[in-house]
């Protein structure tokens, strides 16, 4: 009895603790947000009406600050409201082989009902030690680029991090949104700081007097140019790995293939990698609406023999005879999608 009170003690407890952390993991957020509004008066008001003098300058600094602001707002909402996504149902561990798993105690039998199961299934890339890569927590087999998120609590298609910043995991579903953000918020601070300066020495030399006006845009120039210098190492770092296709968590660790390690397993050339991210209508890669390639669920490789798995000798076991959606409503078959660099 007092071992049932202690258990859900635990749970209770474990509950709480999971709440709070919810509550808490949207303070950066909130941060954010509020910085952002401060940053809108601050440059709207104190800067345009008060301290401006010409309207032709005051039309042009509102129209173009304004075009911005929208994109980096409309940005940053995708990024922090995009749920991530998780693999297809069929990525599962079905019930009975469940049982099967749960119920066999030798590591060589519980390996191979993973590669029974892998048997139907795109699945490329390995562990370390060369077995189906598997998710205890989720029950499910790893489609190649997914891993498990711990804040979030679920395996996430081809999962690049966890933003704080953003309170939710950057992954295939939000990695062009998280990309634009950061390239948005970098204009955003640009422009403020290259618009702000001249008055910025206006009111250090004196020439202005304005003293509420004088904090606003003194305090804004610091910010626009802390955030610039910042963003601009972190939007360096996701250049660098889109033009690899890369995760941030690939560049840590390699992803593993049949035959062995390989960092440039999924390089496909500059200009593929970047469609693989934004998509071939390149009228849409500066808006934020979802144009990548493909499911998340299976990516091109680097060359067909890296690619090739002895465990789809089988290809007519897949789903849909071996065919799969390719993210824009067609199907074609997995075995030929692996595109050959040249």
């Amino acid at each position: 009895m007092a071992e049932a009170c202690g258990r859900r003690g635990r749970m209770a407890l474990s509950r709480g603790l999971r709440c709070c952390q919810r509550v808490l993991g949207w303070a950066p957020v909130l941060v954010l947000a509020l910085v952002a509004l401060w940053s809108y008066y601050a440059y709207v008001v104190e800067l345009c009406l008060v301290t401006l003098t010409s309207s032709a300058e005051k039309v042009a600094y509102l129209t173009i600050f304004h075009v911005i602001f929208v994109f980096f707002v409309w940005t940053y909402w995708k990024s922090v409201f995009t749920p991530p996504q998780q693999p297809d149902k069929k990525y599962l561990m079905s019930y009975a082989d469940k049982v099967r798993y749960e119920n066999e105690e030798r590591p060589e039998a519980q390996r191979q009902i993973l590669l029974e199961m892998a048997r139907k299934l795109p699945v490329y890339t390995r562990t370390g030690n060369g077995a189906i890569r598997f998710c205890d927590r989720c029950q499910l087999i790893k489609p190649d680029r997914c891993h498990h998120c711990s804040v979030c609590a679920m395996c996430v298609l081809k999962m690049d991090h966890h933003c704080p910043w953003v309170n939710n995991c950057i992954g295939f579903s939000n990695y062009k949104f998280f990309l634009l953000f950061l390239a948005y918020s970098l204009l955003y601070c640009m422009y403020i700081a290259a618009t702000v300066f001249k008055y910025f020495i206006k009111f250090w030399t004196g020439e202005l007097t304005n003293g509420r006006s004088k904090f606003h845009v003194l305090f804004l120039l610091f910010l626009a140019i802390m955030f610039f210098i910042s963003l601009l190492f972190l939007f360096g770092y996701h250049c660098w790995l889109v033009s690899q296709n890369r995760s941030t968590l690939e560049a840590f660790s390699a992803p593993v293939f049949q035959s062995g390690p390989d960092k440039h397993g999924f390089n496909l050339g500059f200009v593929k990698n970047l469609q693989q991210v934004f998509g071939e209508e390149r009228s849409l890669w500066l808006l934020p609406v979802f144009s990548s390639q493909g499911d998340g669920h299976f990516f091109s490789m680097r060359t067909f023999s890296e690619a090739r798995n002895p465990l789809l000798a089988n290809e007519d076991q897949w789903e849909d005879n071996g065919m799969e959606d390719d993210g824009h409503g067609c199907y074609q078959d997995s075995s030929l999608a692996i595109e050959m660099e040249t």
